[in-house]
């Protein structure tokens, strides 16, 4: 089973820089895609849902902002949107896709760069995100939430964590979240299964020279149901192409 994860960044620019067209060559099982900036009724389908894929989008209630989708090339049973939080569903963060064996959610986290009162709303989805989680957990079926959680975890996520120790994404209150998911819920970071090196980033500022200096974060994950800790084959960051100023984040099952 393949899974990939991207940001676009607006998926219109990402079709343009040709994300469809690589998408079709992968052959994946699975495409979450978080910032799609566009509501269903702007996207047609002969550009926007590539043959033998089920999609399902959530919107943001405000144009060009937000919004989340899964593509699939399985039929799901029962498909969600939001978590009962009207604050972030208006926003678009969260598809759940549920199949006979497996659920897969799609979800974007806030990011608390923009102003003190982005972060505090951060703050307060991750508190609503963790009767969700433990409901995932509490379930006979695995799970893989994919997505931008706009929070590097570890040191090793981000090339310069030194200056970044007080700004959004790399705030102790924030990390110690993530561990807390890690460690006391049992929850996976599937890319860290597979790859435990150094500078693998899945975001670059567009400011200056990040790309190129490989300045990065890795805050796009694949966070899992325990069960599947042990079923993680590949991971990689794909950076051949770009499609946004997120790299897509595949990660290959062995279910």
């Amino acid at each position: 089973m393949k899974i990939i994860t991207l940001n676009a960044n607006g998926i219109r620019a990402a079709e343009r820089k040709g994300m469809f067209d690589w998408f079709k060559k992968q052959d994946a099982d699975i495409l979450c895609i978080q910032e799609t900036k566009a509501q269903l009724h702007q996207l047609p389908p002969k550009d926007f849902i590539p043959q033998g894929n089920h999609f399902f989008q959530a919107d943001a209630v405000k144009k060009g902002y937000s919004g989340v989708s899964i593509y699939s090339k399985k039929q799901p049973i029962k498909v969600s949107y939001g978590i009962d939080f009207a604050e972030f569903d208006s926003e678009g963060r969260w598809v759940e896709a549920e199949y006979d064996d497996l659920i897969v959610v799609s979800l974007y986290l806030p990011s608390g760069s923009a102003k003190e009162e982005r972060q505090d709303f951060k703050y307060i989805c991750m508190e609503k995100l963790e009767p969700v989680f433990k409901r995932l957990l509490a379930g006979k079926k695995p799970f893989v939430i994919c997505g931008d959680w706009n929070i590097a975890h570890k040191k090793i996520d981000i090339k310069n964590w030194r200056g970044n120790q007080k700004n959004s994404g790399f705030l102790p209150e924030e990390r110690e979240w993530m561990s807390k998911l890690f460690d006391e819920f049992g929850m996976v970071d599937a890319f860290r299964v597979a790859e435990p090196a150094e500078e693998q980033y899945s975001w670059w500022s567009n400011r200056g020279q990040a790309w190129a200096n490989n300045t990065g974060w890795r805050i796009d994950y694949q966070i899992t149901s325990p069960c599947l800790k042990d079923k993680v084959k590949t991971a990689n960051i794909y950076k051949v192409e770009r499609f946004s100023d997120h790299a897509p984040v595949i990660i290959e099952y062995d279910v």
